[in-house]
């Protein structure tokens, strides 16, 4: 895997601002070994990042021969409300990236440990529910700067089309079952049961339907008030109506008959056994009958699902519920049935949540003001948090495996808050010290993603051991038993 990074030449958008972006090349091939493919950007002076975490990466350059990476002098002994954006690198949606790994990291070795940061079971939220509403958000941001001008609008769709697919590819080879997991040496895919849709799948979507819109769908507006960037990205928000009716409608419309499902029989070698699963209803929420699932075995195969999803962990499917635990006796039909967490229509949510980090984006590229984008975060957000709210309290529950709208507005309200503070924290008043580690993080987010939270580095160390495969050092440390 390789990184490089190229400086580009600025340019001013309709207000002359001196803001403008360094798009950085992150490139992975096929083997996931070596050799950098480079990308042109659409004006052909620069490279976009291709991929995931990192699909771009803004930065706020400096005009002159100041330092692109060294703060404005001066600028935070200002009041709030005169300063002016520092002409450097946004380090906050570095920060922002690496504590989202960090997250990650934590909730896939913690969560095990202590089940109440894990994901919620079905409704609620906890912890771990937050990770992927944070990258999604991140990508929107990133996609605000990095098209902030565009010279040939086919050039940049087809760019953004053959990133996404890279993305994908990447995401069907590492969540697939390509890797078959600690304690298991071996590998490989079996194309009939393989996963189709994954972490980076999802983010692959969102990226695509995020991209095309800011490529196709901004006007020419001179942005000079809240009203105008409105008006300048309107039909970005009619897009993001329109699929939260589309899920809504589907998910409250459609019909769900009831359907079976087969798993093997572990104490024979005699025929798989058979399950159904009673429905026959409109508008359910629950694990069983609800029009998400039953898309996805419609559409990807149920062959093709998550096969340990966290309904397994509700009540009626573990004695030590809210942690993974042997069935009741009572256990309904559904509790071993496959479940897509990040299945297709549940991805249209994450769509918008792509494009609600978009919008934070554009507040970055046409508001000057530190107050002014601060302020222009924290109306959103807030809004976002009362509308989720409402939304849970009168039935339309937060669900992060159904990526309902309520879970949206509460994730993308929570976001917004925390981006705020860490850019009013790092951008604007300088704590960079604290944050050195995240940055980093947020720079290599994808690289650490594969390595760290993919289980590769794990798979490599356990595959040298002594004597017995049961002899390594993951083994003598607790790790994989």
């Amino acid at each position: 895997m390789a990184m490089e990074y190229e400086p580009i030449k600025p340019y001013a958008d309709d207000l002359e601002d001196s803001v403008y972006t360094q798009e950085k090349h992150f490139s992975i091939d096929i083997d996931i070994i070596g050799n950098a493919e480079k990308i042109q950007d659409d004006d052909g002076s620069k490279n976009l990042n291709q991929l995931a975490f990192r699909i771009s990466d803004p930065n706020i350059a400096n005009k002159g021969n100041e330092s692109p990476f060294i703060p404005a002098s001066n600028s935070t002994n200002l009041p709030l409300h005169r300063q002016q954006p520092p002409q450097h690198r946004l380090i906050s949606l570095d920060v922002f990236r690496g504590l989202t790994v960090v997250l990650m990291i934590l909730v896939d070795d913690v969560g095990g440990i202590l089940p109440a940061i894990n994901h919620s079971p079905w409704n609620g939220l906890t912890l771990a529910d937050y990770v992927m509403p944070f990258f999604l958000f991140i990508v929107g941001v990133s996609l605000g700067l990095t098209y902030k001008r565009v010279s040939c609008r086919v050039n940049a769709t087809r760019k953004a089309i053959l990133r996404a697919l890279k993305l994908l590819i990447l995401g069907i080879f590492l969540q697939g079952g390509f890797f078959h997991g600690l304690n298991n040496l071996t590998y490989g895919m079996d194309i009939q049961q393989m996963r189709l849709m994954g972490i980076l799948q999802r983010i692959a979507i969102a990226y695509l339907v995020a991209a095309l819109c800011e490529i196709w769908l901004k006007g020419n507006d001179h942005v000079t008030s809240q009203l105008a960037l409105l008006r300048k990205y309107q039909f970005q928000w009619l897009a993001a109506s329109v699929l939260t009716v589309i899920y809504i409608s589907l998910l409250y419309g459609l019909y769900v008959p009831t359907w079976q499902y087969q798993i093997p029989d572990a104490t024979s070698s005699s025929a798989p056994k058979t399950f159904s699963v009673k429905c026959g209803v409109r508008g359910d929420t629950g694990p069983a009958c609800n029009v998400v699932g039953m898309i996805d075995r419609k559409i990807l195969g149920i062959q093709h699902l998550y096969r340990k999803p966290v309904f397994e962990r509700t009540k009626q499917c573990s004695i030590n519920s809210p942690d993974y635990g042997p069935l009741p006796s009572d256990a309904p039909a559904w509790c071993q049935a496959p479940f897509e967490p990040e299945g297709l229509l549940s991805s249209v949510m994450a769509m918008v949540t792509c494009l609600v980090g978009l919008h934070y984006g554009h507040i970055i590229v046409h508001f000057k003001d530190h107050a002014d984008r601060i302020r222009l975060w924290l109306i959103p957000s807030s809004a976002f948090l009362v509308l989720g709210l409402a939304l849970d309290i009168f039935g339309m529950h937060i669900n992060k495996a159904l990526y309902t709208f309520s879970y949206m507005c509460v994730t993308a309200s929570a976001t917004g808050f925390l981006f705020a503070g860490i850019y009013l924290l790092v951008d604007i008043h300088g704590y960079r010290g604290m944050t050195l580690v995240l940055e980093w993080m947020g720079k290599h987010a994808l690289v650490i993603y594969i390595l760290a939270a993919c289980n590769i580095i794990p798979i490599v160390i356990q595959g040298f051991y002594w004597k017995q495969p049961q002899n390594n050092i993951l083994s003598l440390i607790g790790i994989g038993r």
